[in-house]
């Protein structure tokens, strides 16, 4: 009884997920996420949303609705496995997103999602990555119930900083080079000496043939990693490039 879930609406469900041959790969009691973000298969993302709370569904999803062609190994899903699901819906509530939320709360809703980005990431699926690091980052920058304390306000720094770095991973294999230095670039903001986000924006300076910003962002990095083949190899590429050629 009562209402279906509504866009943006925060679920709690008890899942259980086996395989074909009856074997328990999965068994949640109590899994919470909203719908249309992404975190959970897509056999959940679209059948929940057409259950009442207290109805208990079947959902038999082909591969591309569970685990995809490669499977998983956490679950333990074999390559292009299809899945009967026994789903419970427990309770609709409002979404968090929009309402003032403890800090510990803010960080495990960004961890969660940057965690399921990564899982979209691992399996080639780079839009969908995008999608929950752009979630992560606005879980994390939503409001708070009171001021972070100081560990709390370094690790959702910290946490903002790693979420923009995936971001402009996953915008290069999507091919937008822009995009990506856009996001190095914000990451460099709040975190000036993050090595990561110095090696890649001084790549994508490279690429666009601003050599003397690439240089100068490279050294800086290679400052903080003198041991790094990776950037040496780059500034020796920018020294031959901006090298005049030799007379004969």
């Amino acid at each position: 009884g009562g209402p279906r879930p509504l866009p943006g609406q925060e679920v709690s469900v008890k899942v259980l997920g086996a395989l074909e041959d009856g074997g328990l790969v999965e068994r949640d009691p109590r899994l919470i996420f909203v719908p249309g973000h992404g975190d959970v298969v897509q056999a959940l993302e679209l059948g929940v949303p057409t259950m009442q709370p207290g109805e208990v569904s079947f959902f038999l999803a082909a591969f591309p609705y569970a685990y995809g062609r490669p499977g998983s190994r956490e679950p333990d899903v074999p390559p292009e496995a299809p899945l009967l699901f026994e789903v419970t819906l427990l309770e609709v509530r409002d979404g968090p997103d929009p309402q003032p939320l403890p800090p510990s709360v803010r960080l495990r809703l960004g961890s969660q999602r940057r965690e399921r980005g990564n899982f979209h990431f691992a399996r080639g699926d780079f839009a969908a990555a995008l999608r929950s690091y752009r979630l992560s980052l606005h879980a994390l920058d939503g409001p708070t119930t009171a001021p972070p304390g100081p560990e709390e306000e370094e690790e959702l720094r910290e946490q903002r900083v790693k979420c923009l770095n995936n971001c402009a991973a996953a915008e290069l294999k999507l091919g937008r080079a822009e995009e990506a230095l856009a996001a190095c670039e914000a990451a460099l903001r709040i975190d000036p000496d993050n090595g990561r986000a110095l090696l890649r924006r001084g790549q994508l300076l490279a690429e666009q043939g601003r050599d003397a910003e690439a240089a100068l962002v490279l050294r800086r990095a290679l400052e903080l990693d003198p041991a790094s083949k990776v950037i040496h190899t780059e500034l020796s590429r920018l020294a031959k490039r901006q090298s005049p050629p030799s007379s004969t």
